[in-house]
């Protein structure tokens, strides 16, 4: 595993560094501002970004948004002592892969970085995760977003036709767009994923 840190306390981020090579993860950049972390990201091109949520100038929530439209496609996990829903859920909406809060075991780290490396959403089990609407995955079109509401649910390319009007083809290319989307290879793997956001217990009515 390979990890650019973004951190503007240089103790705690330093901290963070050693502990992370003492579980054998290559630490490849340690930053203390955004701008400075999302050209690292860009350039070496790490297997998960750790970033911190509140820094002076470029906030931890802009520097989540510039690593995503410069193209950072890896896992963001937000590590902050923010225990504040809001952040939780502006973070997840914006792209970022995971929350984790400062105060946690260390010992709980490593495996929180490796489940999202593997596509989970890990955030604290006493935040709520999702309130009301499924975070959205970067990337997809509304009409992509709607139609993963149904693969959550289980529904084939048929039923997800009839049931907004439109042609079971037209679902079949809307599907393969949405699987490299969400960097899984079936749509059993997109449905399931899918859950871990919340889709499919609300579907929108076409």
């Amino acid at each position: 595993m390979r990890v650019v840190l973004i951190d503007d306390h240089a103790l705690f981020r330093e901290s963070l560094a050693q502990l992370l090579r003492s579980r054998g993860v290559e630490v490849v950049a340690s930053v203390g501002n955004g701008e400075e972390g999302v050209a690292r990201a860009v350039a070496l091109k790490p297997t998960v970004v750790l970033l911190d949520l509140n820094m002076p100038g470029m906030s931890g929530l802009e520097t989540l948004e510039k690593l995503r439209t410069s193209g950072v496609s890896a896992p963001i996990v937000m590590l902050t002592i923010s225990d504040d829903d809001a952040d939780l859920h502006a973070v997840l909406r914006a792209g970022a892969n995971g929350y984790l809060l400062k105060g946690m075991d260390p010992e709980g780290l490593l495996p929180a970085l490796e489940a999202a490396c593997h596509g989970t959403i890990v955030t604290p089990k006493d935040m709520n995760k999702y309130p009301g609407q499924p975070v959205p995955f970067p990337g997809l079109t509304p009409r992509e977003s709607e139609i993963l509401h149904y693969l959550a649910r289980g529904e084939s390319n048929k039923e997800i036709a009839r049931a907004l009007g439109i042609y079971d083809g037209t679902v079949k290319q809307h599907v393969k767009a949405i699987l490299p989307k969400l960097g899984v290879g079936s749509r059993a793997k997109a449905g399931a994923k899918a859950r871990e956001r919340g889709y499919g217990c609300d579907v929108a009515n076409g």
